[in-house]
């Protein structure tokens, strides 16, 4: 018998802190910076990317209550790390430096993304 398992990636291709493009979805090709990173899930939180409006009651830190708009989890496949250089998303390949170190790099550009 087959169970209907999603599956989850063990690894993701980005980190808290990179700057990403959207490659598909409502907010295609917009760039922003991740926020945060939900391994067990394979999401990641993108800022000004996948806003959805919540309904929230009046609360200590939020007096009136009402609308407001924050950030959605969107799946770590739909995006992309960011060149700089060259202004759209690359793939990316692991490089060890002369000191031992690996960092992640651009496969067209080979700017260094792991500072």
């Amino acid at each position: 018998m087959k169970r209907n398992v999603k599956s989850v990636p063990n690894k993701l291709h980005v980190k808290t802190g990179d700057k990403v493009i959207v490659i598909s979805g409502k907010d295609k090709g917009k760039v922003g910076k991740i926020t945060r990173v939900f391994t067990k899930t394979g999401k990641v939180l993108v800022e000004s990317v996948n806003l959805v409006t919540r309904a929230t009651k009046a609360s200590v830190q939020n007096p009136r209550g009402g609308l407001i708009k924050k950030e959605a989890p969107i799946f770590s496949c739909k995006v992309m790390v960011y060149d700089e250089s060259l202004k759209k998303g690359v793939k990316t390949a692991k490089k060890v430096l002369e000191n031992g170190q690996k960092v992640r790099v651009s496969k067209k550009s080979s700017e260094q993304f792991d500072k």
